[in-house]
């Protein structure tokens, strides 16, 4: 077996990944999916932070589009990404993956508040620490949220795990002719408009040098592959 590459990373997962076929809501069967991949590296001994999107569930931006106020929404947002992030925190308890959820807003009632050192105690005991409710703030995606906790929680890269297996110049959906890029600099992308992640995450990753690793959650194994020094994906760096 490979050893791995990192010792402590922040996995970014999109909220549509939990949906499954039926394409809304919490598929349990993604979830347990979701949780076999991220146990199969914890069970290297790396260290894991984990935040997951709401789109499965909430887009407070959509949602402001069509007449509700921003704010309002993006609270909406926060409080589907908490939903999310219990579902997930229960498909990993019943794999024996011991898994703590904090979160920006006040829910004492079913996750701790999210303290820097505590995230960090929790991260050092191995235990899997899921961050909840993005930044606590309207107007910040989770992405942002993401580079934010990669940084305060000394993690090595962000990796962006969602239904596409790389940044490419143009979406390969709508264009079958679209080149993938293996690495790419955070000018490039930013220059580009390639909206891998939103602008505000990507300069905060660019001012703190922090690597950004974009792959697809939905090829088993791929995760594990990534971790241990495979070139799959595409990786952001300086």
């Amino acid at each position: 077996m490979k050893n791995p590459v990192y010792r402590r990373i922040l996995l970014k997962l999109s909220g549509e990944v939990l949906a499954g076929e039926q394409g809304f809501g919490i598929d349990p069967s993604r979830a347990n999916y979701l949780a076999s991949e991220v146990k199969s590296i914890h069970d290297l001994g790396i260290s894991i932070g984990l935040i997951i999107g709401a789109g499965n569930l909430f887009r407070g931006a959509e949602a402001a589009a069509n007449g509700m106020d921003r704010v309002t929404g993006d609270y909406m947002g926060m409080l589907a990404t908490i939903m999310n992030a219990i579902a997930l925190q229960d498909a990993l308890e019943k794999m024996d993956v011991v898994t703590r959820t904090l979160t920006a807003m006040d829910v004492s009632k079913i996750a701790e508040p999210y303290i820097r050192r505590r995230a960090i105690r929790h991260l050092e005991k191995n235990r899997v620490v899921i961050v909840a409710g993005g930044t606590g703030n309207p107007y910040f995606s989770t992405d942002t949220a993401a580079a934010l906790r990669a940084t305060e929680l000394g993690a090595e890269i962000v990796l962006k795990g969602s239904k596409v297996d790389g940044i490419y110049d143009s979406d390969p959906v709508k264009n079958p002719n679209a080149i993938k890029y293996d690495t790419i600099t955070y000018r490039d992308v930013l220059n580009k408009d390639l909206r891998v992640m939103d602008l505000t995450a990507i300069t905060l990753c660019k001012e703190n040098n922090m690597p950004i690793g974009v792959f697809n959650i939905n090829n088993p194994g791929d995760l594990k592959k990534i971790v241990t020094g495979s070139k799959l994906g595409t990786l952001v760096t300086e």
